[in-house]
């Protein structure tokens, strides 16, 4: 058993002590995590990989709610959850009008962009996910982990407990049915 599975443990027990001993053991990979997440959110993001990562373990450890982790790579697919929710959040809140009578205040470079910012299409992609979940939960699952945690297809495998054969079905068809409802439109699917 390695040393991260031991502490979760004790944190599951209630040890208030062992969530001190798991975060330098962890940080660098939830870094590395939150890193790929931000990269891909808009330029001039206010929050930052360090703090997404320190909000995320803050959930994440939190003694009051213990949480169950029956391995080093579900509490990683739950760290790579919790991030994903507060990106989401933070989308959600900036969509929100903003205070002054509906006027927001803006960067000069900001208003010359047309485009919707990718903090949009990651709504999109949650609400895409939800629909999903609601249909088939594993596979909705499996993109969770492969597209937030990072995993490889046979990590992700291993982490539902079905076959790699099986996880590579579901990942083409999870793949090809996400794309359909980001682009309703568009005839072509993804190769």
């Amino acid at each position: 058993m390695s040393d991260v599975t031991q502490i979760l443990g004790q944190i599951e027990a209630g040890d208030g002590q062992a969530a001190e001993k798991l975060l330098p053991l962890v940080y660098g990979e939830l870094r590395k995590l939150a890193a790929e997440k931000m990269a891909h959110e808009k330029p001039g993001q206010t929050l930052q990989a360090t703090a997404l990562v320190h909000e995320a373990y803050i959930r994440l450890v939190d003694v009051d709610r213990a949480q169950h982790w029956n391995s080093r790579g579900h509490f990683f697919a739950a760290a790579a959850e919790a991030m994903r929710r507060i990106l989401v959040e933070r989308a959600r809140q900036k969509k929100h009008v903003c205070h002054g009578e509906g006027r927001c205040r803006i960067e000069l470079d900001e208003a010359t962009l047309v485009q919707s910012g990718p903090s949009e299409d990651l709504l999109a992609l949650d609400e895409a996910l939800a629909r999903l979940a609601r249909q088939a939960p594993t596979k909705a699952a499996l993109v969770k982990l492969r597209y937030f945690a990072g995993l490889s297809l046979e990590e992700a495998a291993e982490s539902l407990g079905i076959s790699l054969a099986t996880a590579k079905r579901y990942w083409t068809f999870a793949r090809a049915w996400l794309y359909s409802q980001l682009n309703p439109d568009e005839k072509d699917r993804p190769s």
